[in-house]
């Protein structure tokens, strides 16, 4: 199976600086997998959190499927995210610093047709620092544009 499915969180690069990244798998029920498959998803406000060492992603909404019955899912619910007990220790010790976050980048659909979600740590830019990026970004695409 190809990765078919591939939904983005664009406004993540602009919004923190990314350090590092991870590839977790979603522990999901019933009918959320097809709704993912429709690629009825969105991540734009979902982050991540600890709860009892283990991560899960919050606010991550995926829409009731349209042919489910009374076994359908809540859309917002808290999804555990599968990772490899030293990859959760790493990122439980960064994310206690101070400042430091855990964003989700990017779902999609793996080789094997289970659901991914690659998550990043990240540390939350300031106002002159999202200025930068805009900058960089006009100045990639040759805008013309003097910023000096």
């Amino acid at each position: 199976m190809k990765k078919t499915v591939e939904i983005e969180n664009k406004k993540a690069k602009y919004e923190y600086f990314i350090y590092d990244t991870y590839t977790a798998g979603l522990q999901l029920r019933g009918t959320e997998i097809k709704s993912i498959r429709k690629r009825k998803v969105s991540i734009k406000e979902a982050y991540c959190d600890f709860i009892d060492d283990e991560l899960f992603v919050k606010n991550m909404n995926i829409a009731i499927y349209s042919h489910g019955n009374i076994y359908n899912h809540e859309p917002k619910r808290n999804r555990k995210l599968l990772l490899k007990k030293r990859e959760l220790k790493k990122l439980n010790t960064k994310f206690k610093e101070r400042g430091y976050t855990i964003i989700p980048t990017k779902i999609f659909i793996s080789d094997y047709g289970f659901a991914k979600l690659e998550i990043a740590l990240a540390k939350g830019k300031k106002l002159y620092d999202k200025r930068n990026s805009i900058k960089d970004k006009d100045m990639k695409k040759g805008s013309g544009v003097d910023y000096e």
